[in-house]
């Protein structure tokens, strides 16, 4: 199992060690099931587990979180594990995935919950709207991604999307999408300047009010 590096204890304090546990979990039964690629082993802490952990700077105490797309629990688990105080429900259309997710959160002791099923379905909006915050790394472009993600947020909520060199353009291509979709102008964040390197970043918009219109299409 990878060492933890130095900056890990100060970012989960007394839960470095289940944290340690979770990236062994993502480096060996993660890859054999598919949810990590094997390339990825050498990195797990920076590129995937701190870079996620330190989106807890964004998040208010106490918050009901919904990660959206949770596949391996990224950002989800090392939220949790870095703040205990928040409410967090994993959200993964994947039956394997949601499956691995229940196992991994029985054996790090976390009280979060798994819900099979896509951000986008009305049985998903009914139980788990009015979240304070939604979260999401790689899940879909900004646009569909704010589809399904303002709808579960209360107004004045905010979507915290984890993205990578393309925010400035993606933010260029769909802020008038969505604002329709009732969000606020979205903005960029670093998350973990001094923990990680590069620091993570992070698209944020806010949900100021209820859709305008349909989402437009794209074309194939």
């Amino acid at each position: 199992m990878e060492h933890p590096p130095a900056v890990a204890e100060k970012v989960f304090g007394d839960r470095l060690d289940r944290a340690a546990r979770y990236v062994d979990h993502l480096a060996t039964s993660g890859v054999d099931r598919g949810l990590i690629g094997p390339r990825e082993t050498d990195r797990l802490w920076d590129r995937h587990v701190l870079n996620c952990a330190v989106v807890a700077e964004l998040v208010p105490d106490g918050a009901k979180v919904v990660d959206v797309g949770s596949g391996a629990g990224l950002p989800g688990i090392p939220l949790a594990l870095a703040r205990p105080d928040l409410r967090i429900v994993l959200v993964e259309p994947l039956a394997r995935r949601v499956e691995w997710l229940g196992e991994i959160i029985d054996d790090l002791g976390l009280s979060l919950t798994v819900e099979r099923g896509r951000a986008e379905e009305n049985a998903i909006r009914r139980r788990w709207e009015g979240a304070d915050v939604v979260t999401a790394r790689a899940v879909a472009p900004l646009a569909r991604l704010a589809g399904w993600s303002l709808p579960l947020l209360r107004i004045g909520g905010r979507l915290l999307a984890v993205k990578g060199a393309s925010a400035p353009d993606e933010i260029s291509r769909d802020v008038a999408e969505v604002r329709r979709l009732g969000g606020g102008p979205p903005t960029i964040e670093r998350c973990g300047v001094g923990v990680v390197d590069p620091p993570s970043t992070v698209v944020s918009v806010e949900r100021e009010s209820r859709p305008t219109g349909r989402p437009r299409r794209r074309r194939s």
